[in-house]
């Protein structure tokens, strides 16, 4: 499955230069109200992709698989939500900028609802993260196993 690629967003690349490169810091996203500069936020506050768990493609159920062909295609999808901004709140995903990630509905069979399981994309090529627990945590989807 071939996922379009994703443009590192400028924004991404000079914060990462800013904190002399990639930043293995601890998984909270609490904002540091002590910090000296007009930023919120502590360089310790970074989240990092290793905070964040891994998925083999082939061990998603195969209405990830569905989703991640959709947006592949670029649509249609099946809830007005989907293709929209996430936001990150739970500061679970490594910290970007606004607009960085977006979320899609995994179809969850026999819910009246959108469920829970969702996959939220990030600019980067097969930047793709799958939850099954409405954002609790996250699993990278590894597409070489």
């Amino acid at each position: 499955m071939r996922i379009p690629p994703r443009i590192v967003s400028v924004t991404a690349l000079a914060a990462a230069l800013l904190v002399g490169g990639p930043v293995a810091a601890s998984a909270s996203a609490v904002p540091d109200h002590h910090a000296p500069t007009s930023t919120a936020y502590s360089v310790t506050s970074v989240t990092s992709a290793a905070a964040v768990g891994d998925i083999c493609y082939s061990k998603l159920p195969d209405q990830a698989h569905d989703t991640l062909d959709l947006i592949e295609a670029g649509g249609p999808y099946p809830y007005p939500q989907d293709d929209t901004v996430f936001s990150n709140r739970e500061g679970i995903l490594p910290s970007q900028s606004s607009g960085y990630y977006h979320e899609y509905t995994v179809v969850t069979p026999g819910s009246p609802d959108r469920g829970a399981r969702r996959v939220v994309t990030g600019e980067k090529d097969k930047e793709d993260y799958y939850t099954a627990d409405h954002y609790e945590s996250f699993d990278l989807v590894d597409y070489a196993c």
